[in-house]
Order: structure tokens, then sequence, then C-alpha cells
């Protein structure tokens, strides 16, 4: 991965974008999920809540993208079968892009259904850090001690017998790419702020 420096020069600092979902705030958890970045080290430089519109969520969650489509669905397909369940009696076939347009259609409905809270974090190694704290996609597979693994029980399993996405509490951006496309979706260069954190002495001196 590339360095990428801050306004003021500083080596491996990165921005990431971060969604506290409307179950985390549905639930009040979202200071203590917040408490999880902040003791890292992670830096909050933008941060607000925000009804997502119809058009933002499309362009978040983008049916455009087959290969993010599909990847929806072969996992869809895949948790279907661990859990010996009939996917071709639930959807009518097995067509992975169908199934992942599906799930997309529910992903933009619950992000739009409620507020969220949108957080630029930035610090050395940001997105993967972010991930790492957040864990795994699917709570009932992500480990004891992350986010997910510790607020959540949910599956791919109870989301579709519901005809809903999974309710992972947060999205978190995948990679430099999404998370530069992802923080310029979601944030105005007026809505970030730059400023010293303790953290910041200590570590990136």
């Amino acid at each position: 991965m590339d360095i990428q420096l801050n306004q003021k020069g500083q080596p491996h600092v990165e921005r990431t974008l971060v969604i506290l979902k409307a179950d985390a705030v549905q639930r009040g958890i979202i200071g203590e999920i917040l408490t999880r970045f902040e003791k890292t080290g992670l830096k909050v430089v933008g941060m607000k809540m925000i009804v997502a519109s119809p058009d933002l969520a499309n362009k978040h969650y983008p049916a455009s993208r087959r290969e993010f489509i599909e990847g929806m669905g072969n996992r869809t397909i895949d948790s279907y079968a661990e859990h010996s369940m009939d996917i071709e009696a639930e959807y009518g076939h097995k067509d992975p892009y169908k199934i992942g347009l599906q799930v997309q259609k529910w992903l933009v409905e619950f992000l739009t259904s409620g507020p969220v809270v949108a957080l630029v974090l930035e610090g050395p190694h940001a997105i993967e850090l972010t991930r790492k704290l957040v864990g795994g996609t699917l709570p009932l597979k992500a480990q004891p001690g992350t986010i997910r693994g510790d607020y959540s029980f949910d599956s791919s399993a109870l989301a579709n017998s519901s005809k809903r996405p999974v309710r992972n509490l947060i999205h978190a951006s995948g990679n430099r790419e999404e998370a530069d496309f992802e923080v310029g979706l979601w944030f105005g260069p007026e809505e970030l702020f730059d400023y010293d954190t303790v953290h910041q002495h200590h570590m990136t001196a």
C-alpha cells in the first residue's frame, strides 16, 4: 500500500469512512463504538448524523459494480449452503448477480430507514486498523473483541430468511480507493478538520 500524507506531511496517515448504521443508532451504542476507535488512537476528523437519501445510498452501494453485486450474491449462496437451506426455493434461481441485486436493494432500504452517524477517521494505517476493530462482515463469525463480534449475532441465514440485509452495525471502507471515494461522497472538504491529538505526539512524531 502506498503511503498517504496528511496536510502536515506526516507519513502513514490515512482517512477512512465509517458509518454507524441505523441498528447501532437505535440501540444507543454510538458512544461505546466511537470510544473503541478513539482509544486506539484514531482521530475523528469529520462526524455528522444524517438520514441518507436514496440517491446517496445507491451511490454508496452501486448496483453498477457487477463484481460487488455478484460478491454479495455468492456470499448469500454460500450461507444458504452452509445452513443446508434451499436457495432456489427462496429465490427461484441460483444466479449470484440477481441475488446480489436483491441484497443491494435491502442495503439501500436499510441505509435510508433512519438516522445514521457518518465518521471520517484519520490515523496511521487507519483503513486497515478500522477494519480490524470492526471485525468480519458477518457478526456471527466475527471474532470476540471486535465491535461486530461483541455487539451482534446476526447472520446471512437470519437476514435472508427475513428478507433483509445483515444488521452488522457498521460500514467501514475496505481499501484506499474505496475510502477516498466514500469520504468524498459523504463529506465535503469544509466538513473535515485538522487538529493535533496526544496520540499523534507519541506515535507519529
